[in-house]
């Protein structure tokens, strides 16, 4: 049994085996239909419970059709529909449940103590499936994206992030010591990675590149990423941010300083952070990037499982 809570917890090597494994699967899959089971459906008779504290589409979708994929089922629950939202039950009897009647649990939630008090309770795997200082399954789709796209392994590739500093960039530079690749940052310097993040990226002996400057940080890349600067659940000035972000827009004349291949990622929703003429222009698969969550979903559930061969 393996958690999948943070990709900075979690060996490269068997990053790089999950990854394979949805390259595989991805291919296996040209011929079926959506709910038709991979070959030899792997997970038959599992059940994945599933908690959203926090809205969803892709993320949902995407892990109930992983599931389905494999031969296995799943139940959505609300935390607010439990004991557990009211505060009338602990964590630990809710733990003690959920492990009784499921095989795994996904979650979705506002509070990153919470997902580590699942983890010491649960006698079942956990999967973060966002957190506020983390979005694991989101990046390691992303990188699987980018090898698909660009046929090499993203440790032979300038990666660029224009954003802010939240839970998928952390993600992010967490596969970026992991899976040794370049990273340069583009964002005002009030929101740059926190302290604590830069001294393990130290600890690692790796480098990530921060700059104040949209160009600096787009120059050679092969790929610039992106997320929505104004999120839903932000809690910061929102004058104050959008004001700081505004020489930080993505269009076409940033991608003049990059490599004339470069292409653009989001994980959406978006926001005004990037242009409509590079969103839906040739540069983007952000809907490539999208689909591709279901395949590496599955491997990260086949590597929870202990079946990841």
């Amino acid at each position: 049994m393996n958690h999948f809570i943070n990709l900075k917890d979690i060996q490269a090597k068997h990053l790089r085996k999950i990854i394979q494994d949805a390259k595989k699967r991805k291919k296996l899959r040209k011929k079926l239909n959506i709910l038709e089971f991979d070959r030899g459906a792997p997970l038959k008779g599992k059940l994945l419970i599933q908690m959203f504290e926090k809205s969803s589409l892709r993320t949902r979708l995407s892990f109930y059709l992983a599931i389905k994929q494999l031969g296995g089922g799943t139940i959505t629950l609300r935390s607010n529909e439990l004991h557990l939202g009211q505060g009338g039950e602990s964590i630990a009897d809710t733990a003690k449940i959920l492990s009784t009647y499921g095989d795994g649990f996904m979650l979705r939630t506002d509070n990153d103590k919470k997902i580590e008090n699942f983890r010491k309770y649960l006698s079942i795997p956990v999967i973060n499936g966002l957190s506020p200082s983390s979005h694991p399954t989101q990046v390691l789709s992303d990188i699987f994206t980018v090898e698909e796209i660009k046929k090499k392994p993203i440790s032979k590739l300038n990666i660029c992030w224009i954003g802010d500093s939240n839970n998928v960039l952390n993600s992010l530079i967490a596969a970026s010591v992991k899976l040794s690749f370049k990273l340069s940052i583009g964002c005002p310097k009030k929101f740059q990675p926190n302290k604590d993040i830069l001294n393990w990226v130290k600890k690692n002996k790796k480098n990530i590149y921060i700059y104040n400057d949209r160009k600096k940080a787009a120059h050679n890349a092969d790929v610039i990423f992106s997320d929505k600067v104004i999120s839903l659940n932000d809690k910061s000035n929102i004058k104050n941010k959008i004001k700081a972000f505004k020489y930080f827009k993505i269009d076409k004349k940033l991608f003049s300083n990059a490599k004339k291949n470069c292409i653009f990622l989001h994980c959406l929703p978006r926001g005004n952070e990037v242009t409509d003429d590079v969103f839906l222009g040739k540069k983007s698969h952000v809907w490539q990037q999208a689909s591709n969550r279901v395949h590496v979903q599955k491997s990260i559930l086949l590597y929870c499982f202990g079946k990841l061969r």
